[in-house]
């Protein structure tokens, strides 16, 4: 069976209104490419300019979503395709929400036993000066503010001392209505991406990053040639695989499906430990991006699979939500 016969009219939903906007524009842009070279009857649809009535009206067998942060990678749009009977690529309704809530991912990775830096939640709108500084007393300088349903390293300040306590917070404040105040790892940064659901669900290979000073901010992430990624990553095989493990743990903690990447840092531990590496969980994207500097395609790449077939892969496992609870349920038995 041909890919165009076997997945009928394709939408990549790309572009949306949230801050990565930009972004999403270059993954789906790419990912509308690399289906169309493969045969798919594949058409680039984008949210902020057109409306559920003209997505409806596509009759779209099946939708490639491409879209980052908010109303994209959030679950909304999620929820507007089961009403509309869509088959759509990633994680359902609720573990889109989830995952795209730094703090609740927290919660739920401490209540499975699995490490993540120590953190408070802030109010935006009533938090004192006070309360940033017994936050800073309880994590220490430096610290990293957040704004926790942002991605694309867009809302995260460093805040090195105690006098850039409240311009840091104010600058957060404006992309959410509660900041995450989390505890600075100083170490690697390495992200892990994850193909497939429940007990087949497989970590690609490890991807370090080395931004300049190690400032992985917009501009390096996406556009800088300044900054290095290591692929696999220089560790040891055990030590992969142990993280390999526990991205594949975060994953399915928080009910995630399909493909998704997840982010760590390194924290090397005091000589005499048991272990000299420690991993710790920061965030999971399950709607990564897809550029030419995106990770996930890298990784892909390093396992032996082309960009193009990344993208088929990742669209064959399009599902509705009450698909993704049986398969992720039978997966699980």
């Amino acid at each position: 069976m041909d890919n165009q016969t076997k997945f009928g009219k394709v939408g990549v939903l790309f572009g949306g209104r949230s801050a990565e906007r930009e972004v999403s524009l270059m993954s789906g842009t790419g990912v509308l490419q690399a289906l169309k070279s493969k045969g798919v009857d594949a058409h680039g649809f984008d949210p902020a300019e057109c409306s559920l009535a003209d997505l409806a009206a596509e009759k779209f067998d099946r939708v490639f979503i491409a879209l980052h942060g908010r109303y994209g990678e959030d679950g909304t749009l999620q929820g507007a395709l089961e009403q509309l009977s869509i088959p759509y690529t990633g994680s359902g309704v609720m573990a889109s929400s989830i995952a795209m809530d730094k703090i609740m991912s927290k919660r739920i990775w401490l209540s499975h036993g699995l490490p993540t830096p120590r953190f408070r939640s802030l109010e935006a709108a009533t938090a004192t000066d006070s309360e940033l500084e017994k936050a800073a007393q309880e994590l220490g300088l430096p610290l990293m503010l957040k704004a926790p349903h942002e991605g694309s390293t867009i809302g995260i300040v460093k805040v090195t001392d105690a006098g850039q306590l409240r311009a840091g917070f104010d600058e957060c404040a404006r992309f959410d209505d509660v900041v995450l105040a989390e505890e600075f790892i100083s170490g690697r940064e390495i992200t892990v991406p994850v193909l497939g659901s429940g007990r087949q669900a497989r970590a690609l290979p490890i991807v370090e990053i080395r931004a300049p000073e190690g400032n992985y901010d917009y501009q390096h992430k996406y556009f800088s040639d300044d900054t290095k990624y290591l692929c696999p990553a220089p560790l040891d095989e055990a030590t992969t695989s142990v993280i390999q493990a526990l991205a594949v743990r975060a994953f399915n903690a928080l009910g995630c499906t399909g493909w998704a990447r997840v982010d760590f840092m390194l924290r090397e531990r005091a000589a005499g430990t048991d272990a000299s590496i420690e991993a710790l969980l920061l965030e999971i994207n399950t709607a990564p991006g897809m550029t030419g500097h995106s990770l996930v395609p890298m990784a892909a790449s390093a396992a032996g699979m082309s960009y193009e077939d990344l993208c088929v892969e990742i669209l064959g496992s399009a599902r509705l939500g009450m698909d993704l609870v049986r398969d992720w349920s039978l997966s699980k038995a």
